[in-house]
């Protein structure tokens, strides 16, 4: 009798464990071109790394060099997993791209700065230009180029840290960023931000991982259906800063209020895309300050895979791949051609140090800087996609 009772308990015990853990499945793909090895190195005396996370029925590889996101395995709706994240299969690949950003963490200011310039309290910060006369996403040093510290990680959570020293890249102050990355169980990546400086700073963090929802190097973004929560957007000048127009989206190949094909408006003859050579603009969202509120729904009708992002960011930079020529082979033996990845950045506007009417990027000594973003990742019909 006392046998059958612990016996039991036993039991009880094997169902209760099992419950805790039954978000992860194991029958998730593990990736077949990526090896830690290939990411083991020294880079500025920095150990470097790779780190696959899984939860729910996705599976995620990051490296620390850039905080980089290398991998993202999905489903589509019939159960075949694509890796839907451009990228590639060691560090040396990396460091040699012509596209640095690839996945990478973005800091300390994501987007353009005009002039590479910006005042605070009466003192011009100039910092270097890296984008023709701008400067962009933190500058050739930026954090998509150091060595994140890990200083957590479990079967789905990361976290890296980085101090970025006063001066670095022309910018004001010591800032202190973590960063984590979450797989929930309902299959969504959280992207979690925290930043505090020792001396007032401007900063606007953000993950810049190129998407193709039907796997990476399988073809045009163009017919990927996009619903946008944004009335207004930001027009730039030629060289894609920011003019200080917060313009209506309504009657322009800008309007994303309802879902439509990304290519459909691309051939218009607006001078906002010739500009950009197609999308590079920030869009407006509808939203409160702060709040964590839905921003965009990405839809590919052959998969069905589809994303959204939630965030508490006022802005959503949208690129559309338009700068890929094919020179680039990825992770598959595959090359990146024009217009085959998307990129949705979660941020402040472009340029906001340098536009009073922006919401502003400054953060004080003794503030705390947090955001959140959310990537929601499913599969629907079509006429379910709403």
């Amino acid at each position: 009798m006392r046998i059958y009772k612990i016996t039991a308990a036993l039991i009880l015990l094997l169902i209760s464990l099992s419950g805790c853990f039954h978000t992860i499945d194991r029958s998730v793909p593990s990736f077949k071109t990526l090896k830690k090895e290939d990411f083991q190195t020294r880079i500025n005396n920095k150990k470097t790394d790779l780190f696959f996370l899984r939860n729910g029925n996705i599976s995620m590889a990051v490296t620390n060099y850039g905080g980089r996101i290398v991998g993202l395995l999905t489903p589509d709706q019939k159960g075949n997993y694509d890796d839907i994240v451009l990228g590639y299969s060691s560090i040396k690949e990396y460091m040699n791209s012509n596209e640095v950003f690839h996945g990478a963490l973005i800091g300390r200011f994501g987007n353009r700065i005009d002039d590479g310039k910006f005042i605070l309290d009466g003192i011009t910060y100039e910092l270097p230009k890296n984008n023709g006369p701008n400067h962009l996403h933190g500058g050739p040093k930026g954090f998509h180029n150091v060595v994140w510290e890990v200083e957590q990680s479990t079967d789905s959570t990361i976290t890296m840290h980085y101090l970025s020293r006063d001066g670095e890249m022309g910018y004001p102050g010591n800032l202190s960023v973590d960063v984590e990355y979450e797989l929930a169980s309902d299959n969504s990546l959280i992207i979690y931000y925290k930043a505090h400086t020792d001396k007032k700073t401007v900063i606007n963090l953000t993950s810049h991982p190129f998407f193709n929802l039907k796997g990476e190097g399988n073809g045009t973004i163009n017919d990927h259906i996009l619903k946008i929560n944004a009335d207004y957007y930001t027009p730039v000048d030629s060289t894609l800063i920011p003019t200080g127009e917060i313009a209506k989206v309504s009657n322009t190949p800008f309007d994303f209020t309802y879902k439509k094909a990304i290519g459909k408006d691309l051939n218009k003859g607006n001078d906002q895309l010739r500009f950009a050579n197609g999308y590079d603009h920030n869009f407006v969202l509808n939203k409160e300050d702060g709040d964590l509120s839905w921003a965009v729904s990405i839809w590919e009708p052959k998969s069905g895979r589809k994303m959204e992002i939630l965030t508490e960011e006022p802005g959503m930079q949208f690129y559309g791949g338009n700068f890929m020529d094919g020179s680039a082979i990825g992770k598959s033996g595959k090359p990146y051609k024009f217009r085959e990845c998307f990129v949705f950045e979660p941020q402040h506007f472009p340029d906001s140090p340098n536009h009073p009417n922006f919401p502003s990027t400054v953060l004080k000594k003794g503030d705390t800087f947090k955001s959140k973003s959310i990537y929601r990742f499913s599969t629907v019909a079509a006429d379910d996609n709403e």
